[in-house]
């Protein structure tokens, strides 16, 4: 938001009237948001794809809320007043999306799958950047030999295939357990074991470059407490970056809990939806001419990743000066003419445009150049005009017959 401030014009500015300076003010609060800020500042076709992916996101956000109000039937329905489903029914109209080889309705469990997928991208996300982050902060700050054990480990598992890790997880952690919760906390907490080392060694790698700054040396001599430097002074300037991550492997958590239920480790069908176990189970229905089935499962799974990618990489460019678009140099050059401040005033371009001052400056080139008019208010020392051409006869003797004449 920009103020304008009215400056009289002073004796000396050359200025007919008043002359308006554009004054910076405060920005909307919600201008300041982490999308929002970055919204605005794209252009081209870095805005496109943010715009697509949130609209795809969006959209994801929304059937997974909207759940229990837009799913025709229940996830794990098998009949309805006029009786079963039945098993492989192609698209019809009680039907939208067909019917799976089980006999559950395909368009019921693709959007309860949307519910499921945000919860445990909810649940995956919120330990993995509390277990994460604070590691790394207390291990960048302290440092010692519980920084170097904490990097060796962190170091291991990040190195150990992520899926294989997460199968193993979910093993140890579910226990056998088929119920919604127990199922959807197993693959989270299988999913968390995987991120909290990226989160880990982003943290660590800020602190352990902010605490050398000297606004942290000086609460250190002013007597701060180093809980309240780690948490009021390091750590609010070492998470910029958690965004972009987080972005990044809400879609990597997608694609982990899909390969979790495609290889049978995933949700029981009859405790939650969840779209890697429908395609599991449609594997055999494709070499049958059934698309159905695993069509629209996979197509859910496809989107929200492209969704959730565009909008990470999206602010990830933004994020980078030099990655980050510009506008074109014509409109850049208009904003900084509109906001230029001469001593005459604000450079304003007028009706005429550019082309009108370019125009004024070439007339004043001319004027200069041509031969100045004697001013008629101005008079020498000797009485007459200061522009007046003097007399040939001055300062010759005069002749006495021309005086006679």
């Amino acid at each position: 938001m920009v103020a304008e401030t009215v400056v009289p014009a002073g004796p000396g500015t050359g200025s007919p009237g008043p002359v308006v300076v554009p004054e910076r003010g405060r920005v909307a609060w919600w201008k300041r948001l982490p999308v929002v800020h970055q919204l605005r500042q794209s252009v081209g076709l870095q805005r496109g794809m943010l715009v697509a992916g949130l609209v795809i996101t969006g959209i994801f956000l929304l059937t997974a809320a909207l759940a229990p109000v837009l799913a025709p039937y229940g996830y794990s329905q098998l009949r309805s007043a006029d009786g079963p489903f039945g098993a492989q029914q192609p698209p019809s109209a009680e039907h939208l999306l067909g019917t799976t080889v089980g006999g559950y309705d395909v368009l019921s469990r693709v959007i309860w799958g949307a519910q499921t997928a945000l919860l445990v991208i909810v649940v995956a996300i919120l330990a993995s950047i509390v277990l994460g982050v604070l590691l790394g902060l207390v291990s960048g700050y302290f440092g010692g030999w519980a920084d170097r054990l904490l990097v060796v480990v962190c170091d291991a598992i990040y190195a150990f295939p992520s899926l294989l890790l997460a199968i193993l997880m979910a093993i140890v952690i579910s226990g056998g357990q088929s119920s919604m919760w127990g199922g959807i906390l197993a693959a989270a907490l299988s999913i968390t074991v995987v991120f909290v080392p990226q989160y880990f060694r982003v943290t660590r790698a800020e602190v352990v470059r902010i605490k050398g700054e000297a606004f942290v040396d000086s609460a250190r001599v002013l007597g701060t407490p180093h809980r309240r430097i780690m948490f009021r002074h390091v750590l609010r300037n070492s998470t910029r970056t958690l965004p972009l991550i987080v972005t990044l492997n809400a879609s990597e958590a997608i694609l982990t809990l899909a390969g979790l239920g495609f290889l049978g480790f995933g949700i029981e069908p009859t405790a939650a939806a969840e779209w890697g176990y429908d395609l599991n189970k449609a594997v055999s229905d494709v070499t049958s001419g059934i698309w159905w089935t695993a069509l629209f499962p996979g197509l859910a799974i496809v989107l929200v990743v492209l969704g959730i990618t565009l909008v990470g990489e999206s602010l990830n460019d933004l994020a980078d000066p030099r990655l980050r678009s510009r506008r074109a140099a014509a409109e850049v050059s208009g904003e900084v003419a509109e906001t230029s401040v001469v001593p005459g005033g604000t450079l304003t371009a007028g009706p005429g445009g550019l082309d009108a001052i370019e125009g004024a400056g070439s007339r004043s080139d001319e004027l200069a150049a041509a031969p100045a008019l004697p001013d008629p208010d101005a008079v020498g020392l000797d009485g007459r005009a200061a522009g007046a051409a003097d007399d040939p006869r001055d300062g010759a003797p005069h002749d006495e017959t021309e005086d006679r004449r």
